[in-house]
Parts: structure tokens; C-alpha cells; sequence
């Protein structure tokens, strides 16, 4: 048996890309913000870096040509998704503005939202969900963008949330709010 989604026939396919820092608070919005859009029949996915690490992207590992390729399929995968009427959300660090571009070009700028997940480096340390900065601080770990590795904030993003100060779920509502009218536009 076939199944239909009459419901997002007449959505707006685009790519929502949140970039950050590890432990910003990237999936954990995009979770909330699929839930939300769940809510109000938008059909969308979530395309996580960690995710794709571990499966596609697994043969990859942290230097800046091996980010650049993360990037490169990511945002194929996600082009392949948009040719389908689904709305993507991508959470990559993709922690430099070229990366981004990259993104950016294959997906087409029309269709690509980038938001910045700002949080200090500090929180982030603090929040440490993975382990990463912990397994950093312990040797095992090289490259940790934000410490020993670039991160540039992004120079002109859709939106910048700001997790220092913003709860997740106030995050996504503001996300879910900047977003909902380009989707059905």
C-alpha cells in the first residue's frame, strides 16, 4: 500500500542549515523544530553531523579537506531531499564561511537558510552532550573547532539564536516562527 502525504503537496522545499559550535545546541533544536513542524503538517528531515559521521561520512575524519567533503555530501543529500518537496534540516558545524558556501552552492542560495546557533565556548564546555571537549582536555582528541581548530561565526546568517541566553525550546519556536510563512508561502 502506498502512503501519501496530501498534507505538504503545497509546502516550500528548503534547507535549513544550523551551524555552531559542538554542544551549541544544534540537534536538540532541530528536533524540537521537526516536532513543531510535525505539528503543523510540514513534512521535513533532519540531516544530523553526527549522524552522517557515523554512517556515509564515516571513511572522513577532522581535517579541513576531510570538513569539506562532510559539508560537500551533506548538502547533496539534502539537494536530493529538496527535489522531493521535503523541508531538510541540516545540523553541521561547518565551522568556516567557505564550507558553508559550499552548501550554499549546491543547494542553491533561493533555498538555503543558514542560522547561526551562537553559544559561547564556555557553555559549550560546560554542556558538553558528547564528551568532546572533555575527551579534548584529556589528549584524545585533536582539532576541536572553536579551541585549536577555526570556527568563524557566520558573517551574514538568515538568523542568529543565541542559546546563551535562549532555551531550546524557546530556540526552536523562534526558528519555527522565522520559518513557517517561507514554507507556505
Amino acid at each position: 500500500m502506498k502512503t501519501t502525504f496530501p498534507f505538504f503537496t503545497n509546502q516550500k522545499s528548503l534547507v535549513i542549515w544550523l551551524t555552531g559550535l559542538s554542544g551549541a545546541g544544534k540537534t536538540t533544536i532541530a528536533a524540537l523544530l521537526k516536532k513543531k513542524f510535525e505539528e503543523n503538517s510540514v513534512f521535513s528531515v533532519i540531516l544530523d553531523g553526527d549522524v552522517l559521521r557515523n554512517t556515509i561520512n564515516k571513511n572522513l575524519g577532522y581535517t579541513d579537506e576531510d570538513r569539506r567533503e562532510n559539508v560537500r555530501r551533506a548538502a547533496e543529500i539534502a539537494n536530493l531531499f529538496l527535489e522531493n518537496n521535503i523541508v531538510t534540516i541540516c545540523t553541521f558545524m561547518s565551522p568556516t564561511e567557505e564550507m558553508r558556501n559550499i552548501a550554499k552552492q549546491i543547494v542553491g542560495a533561493e533555498r538555503f537558510y543558514e542560522v547561526y546557533i551562537k553559544a559561547s565556548i564556555q557553555n559549550c564546555v560546560a554542556r558538553d552532550v558528547k564528551g568532546l571537549y572533555a575527551k579534548y582536555n584529556a589528549g584524545q582528541l585533536k582539532n576541536m573547532s572553536g579551541i585549536d581548530a577555526l570556527y568563524q561565526e557566520p558573517i551574514h546568517p538568515f538568523l542568529v539564536i543565541d542559546t546563551n541566553e535562549l532555551s531550546a525550546e524557546a530556540s526552536s519556536t523562534l526558528l519555527y516562527d522565522s520559518m513557517i510563512a517561507l514554507i507556505q508561502g
